[in-house]
């Protein structure tokens, strides 16, 4: 399946993303259930979360090169904005 890319992506609170795909469809994407993974523990910090990026071509939001979610799983499991 081929999901849309991540045009944009800004941190709403303490563990939700706000994504915009290049569709222009906007989905909510809840991090909290990540955070139990080791790899997502920095996540927990507000000001790191806030300081997401989309990764260059649209394939993953970034927080360091140790930290992405790719535009599979956002598109996937990110809640439709109407």
């Amino acid at each position: 399946m081929k999901c849309p890319k991540v045009k944009s992506a800004v941190a709403i609170d303490e563990h939700t993303l706000m994504i915009e795909f290049d569709n222009n469809l906007k989905k909510k994407y809840d991090v909290a259930p990540l955070l139990e993974k080791e790899m997502f523990f920095p996540l927990k910090n507000p000001a790191l979360f806030k300081a997401v990026k989309v990764e260059q071509g649209g394939y993953a939001v970034i927080w360091s090169a140790d930290i992405d979610i790719s535009e599979y799983e956002l598109w996937s499991h990110g809640q439709l904005m109407l």
